[in-house]
């Protein structure tokens, strides 16, 4: 690796060296920047080719250089003689100024090193392509070694050269004297050109009609250099020194056998012995073998044998020979009409630009890029022109590669982007949109080509906005998404709106409708959609398209209409549309068919979610069901700080909500009235803590014997009188707290809320009620240590029976199972059914029922107060309803609770003083 460096290395710095020798100091580098070295051409291949540029107009040119040192093995007057032979040359060519002469760009300068001149752009001599690398740099470019000649070229090549020479014989009188591969140079673009006038023979009568030439000996001791190419010399130039314009005819010949015969003459000729080698070749000249000429064109055949005749009045001159049928290709006339372009007026210029796309196609492909596209973007300049060139121009461009497209023919049309007259011109540009935005650059496409789409949009011609709207659908997956939404969509929409050609309102609908798969779902709901409800006409045609898009944005997998959407805006404003009166029949039937669709697709996805959410609600319920003894977390934390607040034995039940709301202290700031209130309770419930319980009374299980029944009427009048003691001794009650136990005894005062202070009958009965079941049970500890557990004030008055109304006695067997099990057990239906022991009329009796009843339901569980009519429930409590000591019963309760009257309070005061 180290080693193919160091001879890169090592050739590159040659390679610079030999330049800055060979220029170096030559006035030609003032002005011109020399390049690489590219070919060489010339009399015996001397003289470099290298590129270069002009310092002041960056323009390209060619730099022929000679170098003085590759003559050094020659005597002074030896290379004076050469240095002439060159110099008169060059000299003779920058006075020649023709199409088909090599264009000097700057005249001959010497310098002690070197002679150089500079010509048009130049790709190498006839004699490089061919085969003959003599002075070409090392390794031969590639370009050079696998270039090939076509034969539109060769033959577009050799017409070039018999104009030139036509030029020469007939405009100038002169002979070229050494025409040969090493003197026809093929420039940048193809054309051939001729030069090496250095043994040129100009004519000693020109203003006579046969001109008369005078030639030089041959002189065989002269530096090769000093002498033409004897293998392209006509043979009366050696045998007869003599030469006129038929020489040059000849030497032409000659250099068709070369091309058609890779670079090889027809006859090879011994430099040493040449007066022999030229006997020879006359003879072989005068009965010339049809083998010679197998490899030329047969066309051409006949014609080349006349020119390598031996008498010259045989050979045809350089007029007749451009009128040959060999050059009667389409390919080498058109490019023959390039040439001379310059003379033709725009009909012609039209006429011919026409026909140019069908000649495009049979021309080899850089012929086209680098002989015609240069002539075609040249025309651009004259804007009457550009119409007719610009389509051949972008069919070139469909067969170039995209580096190409962007390095030769991208700096031409981006000014013609701007053009807008004459109108032709965005036409074209619009039918070739997908090819633009295919080769063009990013850049340049939303700098040039993009604008140009724009401007066609809002053109005042309706043509151009018809054309446009219906070419946008056809390269919209080639624009940018930003563009589109930002740019293009906007002006669409503009279009339509405003615009009162019916044509371009249907056609930016129809355009909207084909480029929806290009645009965002959200994009097309909130821009497009609700744009269609601000579009002024009602034509068919118009609200066809407007249906048209719906249809389009709720079919498509991509797009769809949320059900939302279809509900509250597609849906009302399809159905407003279709019953308008310039619909016909199809028309309305193609309206509520999208409409029946979009409802049965709302329809199921909305029932659809209904469901789902059916069955998760089902699942939800499962769950809570299956699940019933664990409480909630929420719950759990209420309690325990229920129980972080009154202790762990003070609650048994839930709270409700004043009162779950006092027991989270710590969730949320309270006011001073809540903390004042917080307080009381605490103090209130460390009061009931300090209290001692009074402990209930043992009742033993009722006998099933009737005979051995306890009177409850004696029973009870007896506890009621130790109440009353108890109560008249107790002078200093609590006050009412909220939140204390509700008796089981209230008087007949007002009643509270259920978490309202006891009823003040001022006992602390030994019976409390249960919320859940509004039953009453044995009181425990734990109901004189925490808050009240009930839920709500119980409806007394809904529990108290109509004395006057008999109803079927309850079925109580399902309350069996409360028995304990070590109790014998009497069935709640016998005790019910069970006929009370006769006793005196006595108030009490009616309101106990059966004294084994009422002692049953004291043993067992919380039973329901309106479980049996004859339990031990509210009616059983004198207190309430004091009145059934001296009143009708049907003055007892309303239905709200207690009746109240002067006799209650009467009665009240006889018994407790």
């Amino acid at each position: 690796m180290e080693s193919m460096l160091n001879k890169l290395k090592s050739t590159v710095t040659k390679v610079t060296a030999d330049v800055t020798s060979a220029v170096m100091g030559n006035p030609v580098t003032r002005e011109f920047e020399v390049g690489r070295h590219i070919a060489s051409g010339g009399p015996g291949l001397s003289w470099r080719i290298y590129n270069g540029t002009k310092k002041s107009t960056k323009q390209e040119v060619a730099v022929f250089v000679f170098d003085k040192k590759t003559i050094d093995k020659f005597q002074k007057f030896e290379k004076d003689q050469i240095v002439d032979s060159l110099k008169k040359g060059v000299q003779q060519l920058t006075r020649l100024r023709h199409p088909r002469l090599l264009t000097v760009q700057h005249p001959l300068e010497e310098s002690r090193d070197c002679l150089a001149f500079c010509t048009e752009p130049v790709f190498a001599s006839l004699a490089n392509v061919l085969g003959q690398w003599d002075n070409l740099p090392s390794p031969v470019p590639k370009d050079i070694k696998e270039y090939k000649l076509y034969d539109v070229e060769t033959k577009y090549g050799l017409l070039q050269i018999s104009e030139g020479l036509s030029f020469l014989h007939s405009g100038v009188k002169m002979v070229h004297g050494n025409l040969c591969t090493e003197n026809i140079i093929l420039n940048k673009s193809g054309a051939w050109k001729v030069m090496g006038f250095d043994f040129s023979i100009s004519s000693n009568n020109p203003s006579e009609v046969e001109p008369s030439y005078s030639c030089k000996e041959w002189d065989p001791n002269l530096p090769p250099l000093c002498l033409p190419n004897p293998e392209y010399l006509a043979p009366e130039y050696i045998l007869s020194v003599s030469c006129d314009s038929a020489s040059d005819m000849y030497s032409l010949g000659v250099v068709v056998h070369a091309v058609f015969n890779e670079g090889k003459p027809v006859f090879h000729v011994n430099k040493h012995d040449i007066f022999k080698s030229f006997s020879r070749q006359l003879d072989q000249l005068s009965s010339m073998s049809p083998a010679l000429l197998n490899k030329l064109p047969e066309e051409v055949r006949e014609h080349v044998k006349m020119l390598l005749s031996v008498t010259p009045t045989v050979r045809p001159d350089a007029d007749q020979m451009t009128k040959i049928p060999f050059f009667d290709d389409v390919g080498a006339v058109t490019l023959q009409y390039f040439d001379s372009l310059f003379q033709r007026d725009n009909l012609q210029k039209s006429q011919f630009f026409k026909g140019l796309p069908k000649v495009l196609p049979k021309l080899p492909k850089r012929v086209v890029i680098y002989r015609i596209l240069p002539a075609l973007t040249s025309e651009f300049v004259n804007p009457d022109m550009v119409p007719f060139v610009l389509p051949n121009v972008l069919l070139i461009a469909e067969e170039c590669t995209k580096e190409e497209y962007v390095r030769l023919i991208l700096p031409d049309l981006s000014p013609v982007f701007k053009q807008q007259e004459p109108i032709q011109i965005l036409l074209i540009f619009l039918q070739k949109m997908d090819l633009l935005l295919t080769k063009t650059p990013a850049e340049d496409i939303k700098n040039s080509v993009l604008p140009m789409v724009y401007r066609a949009l809002e053109a005042p011609s309706v043509q151009i906005q018809e054309l446009c709207l219906n070419i946008i659908p056809t390269f919209a997956n080639l624009i940018d998404y930003p563009s589109m939404k930002n740019s293009l969509i906007p002006r669409i929409k503009s279009a339509c709106l405003q615009t009162s050609s019916l044509a371009v309102r249907v056609n930016s609908l129809v355009c909207l409708g084909k480029i929806l798969e290009y645009l965002d779902k959200w994009f097309v709901i909130d821009e497009i959609l609700p744009f269609l409800q601000q579009i002024p006409s009602r034509e068919p045609a118009v609200l066809m398209g407007i249906l048209g898009i719906f249809k389009c944005t709720f079919s498509h997998k991509k797009l769809g209409i949320p059900k939302e959407h279809l509900a509250t805006k597609t849906l009302p404003h399809l159905v407003s549309l279709s019953i308008d009166n310039n619909l016909n029949l199809n028309q309305f039937n193609s309206f509520m068919a999208v409409i029946r669709e979009m409802l049965n697709r709302m329809e199921a996805e909305h029932k659809t979610k209904l469901e789902q959410l059916h069955v998760m609600q089902e699942q939800q319920r499962s769950i809570n069901i299956s699940n019933p003894g664990h409480p909630s977390e929420e719950t759990k934390g209420s309690s325990s700080s229920i129980e972080d607040i009154f202790g762990s034995s003070g609650v048994n039940g839930k709270e409700n909500g004043p009162s779950a709301a006092s027991s989270h202290p710590n969730r949320m700031s309270l006011t001073l009235e809540e903390k004042q209130r917080l307080a009381k309770e605490q103090e209130q419930a460390a009061k009931l803590r300090s209290q001692q319980p009074l402990a209930p009374q043992t009742v033993k299980a009722a006998s099933t014997n009737n005979t051995q029944m306890k009177d409850l009427t004696s029973s009870l009048l007896t506890n009621m009188t130790s109440l009353n003691n108890m109560s008249l001794t107790n002078t200093v009650r609590p006050a009412a707290v909220q939140g204390a136990p509700i008796s089981a005894f209230p008087s007949s005062g007002p009643m509270v809320g259920s978490m309202g202070a006891p009823l003040a009958n001022g006992y602390n009965s030994p019976m409390g009620f249960q919320g859940s079941a509004m039953g009453m049970r044995p009181t425990g500890p734990s109901l004189y240590g925490g808050m009240a557990t009930t839920t709500s004030t119980p409806n007394f008055g809904a529990l108290v029976q109509n004395p006057g109304h008999t109803s079927k006695a309850p079925d109580m067997s399902a309350l069996d199972n409360l028995f304990t099990s070590n109790k014998p057990k009497v069935a709640l239906n016998q005790m019910a059914s069970m006929a009370p022991p006769p006793a005196a009329n006595s108030p009490w009796l009616n309101q106990y029922g059966s004294s084994s009843g009422a002692q049953t339901q004291m043993q067992g569980g919380p039973v329901g107060m309106g479980a049996a009519q004859a339990g031990f429930g509210i009616q059983a409590n004198p207190f309430f309803s004091p009145q059934n000591f001296s009143h009708p019963a049907a003055q007892s309760v309303n239905q709200a609770g207690v009746k109240h009257s002067t006799s209650v309070n009467n009665d009240l005061k006889d018994l407790f003083g």
